[in-house]
């Protein structure tokens, strides 16, 4: 079999007293699209951050491309592409400058630089305002400039840390068509994001909480190991039914999902019972179906888990 392009090994950071990633260790397969899954302190940044040998880990080590980030954290840099939260991109040069200036930081040969560019435009769809100032662009094309500047040299592996963050959704689509794009030509890629719906984009997703790995596997296979049932209800007073279900032993959780409420209950035949005791706190039920796990779903239920499992 071939070697993983990342195995990450009980990698830990801490800052003082807070243990911003505790233990972590999975593999990355080559060519792999891994979504970094969690909340805000949930150790994404961090990790991303020892991966691309910007912070030295506190224990643990990870082989990035073959090489230690513990021990040679500079010997892979010029085969991979690191997109923080705020890309460092120049303000007052162009659209253009600002590719060409990353060219050359990567020592991109001068004779390949204007096909690499015009490749860069045609999914990015920035050639229109290769003048403008970066300045001057909007968040999503700002992002999208970020991504360009770090694709120019053609690395083996990104790194992007929420690149769709802030970003509208015309821009974020455009996002994943060149993350995918790479993809399919052969790149690893590893992005953090809090948006769920975009984990389902991922080859695998990793869900992070409190610096720990909770779960790790496809998406599909994350929602089929959620062991509960869900149900999507409409009913007549929404915040008085969420008190109700609050009190029921049989349901895991309760959230308003836009004009209805999205249950899991701890097994099918508990709905009937739910059912019930909604109905005789006098609440009408328009209608009651039955929905697939989302990723959301199974990460809370994998946290509550965690919970409770403490000591």
């Amino acid at each position: 079999m071939d070697k993983p392009a990342i195995s990450i090994r009980g990698l830990t950071r801490r800052f003082d007293d807070l243990v911003a990633v505790r233990d972590l260790s999975l593999d990355v397969a080559s060519g792999e699209l891994l979504g970094l899954v969690g909340p805000d302190g949930a150790g994404k940044t961090t990790t991303l951050r020892m991966l691309a040998g910007v912070l030295p880990p506190s224990e643990g080590d990870a082989i990035v491309l073959g090489q230690s980030i513990a021990t040679r954290p500079e010997a892979m840099k010029s085969d991979i592409a690191y997109m923080s939260q705020r890309f460092g991109l120049y303000q007052d040069l162009t659209v253009r400058e600002n590719i060409e200036f990353y060219a050359d930081l990567y020592a991109v040969p001068r004779v390949d630089l204007p096909d690499r560019i015009e490749r860069l435009y045609a999914f990015s769809r920035l050639g229109p305002f290769e003048r403008r100032l970066a300045g001057d662009l909007s968040g999503g094309m700002k992002q999208k400039l970020g991504l360009c500047c770090a694709l120019v040299h053609r690395p083996r592996l990104l790194l992007l840390d929420e690149p769709t963050f802030g970003v509208d959704p015309i821009s974020r689509r455009d996002l994943w068509l060149i993350i995918h794009e790479r993809i399919a030509g052969g790149t690893t890629a590893i992005v953090s994001t809090a948006y769920m719906e975009e984990a389902e984009r991922c080859d695998r997703v990793a869900f992070l909480h409190e610096g720990r790995l909770v779960g790790l596997d496809e998406p599909r296979a994350l929602q089929g190991s959620l062991g509960a049932d869900v149900v999507e209800l409409e009913v007549d007073r929404p915040r008085q039914a969420l008190v109700e279900l609050a009190r029921s032993p049989l349901v895991r959780s309760a959230t308003p999902f836009g004009d209805s409420l999205r249950l899991v209950l701890r097994r099918e035949a508990d709905w009937s019972a739910v059912r019930a005791a909604l109905e005789a706190a006098g609440l009408r039920i328009a209608r009651a179906d039955a929905a697939r796990p989302s990723l959301e779903d199974v990460f809370v239920e994998l946290v509550r888990r965690m919970d409770e499992a403490r000591p």
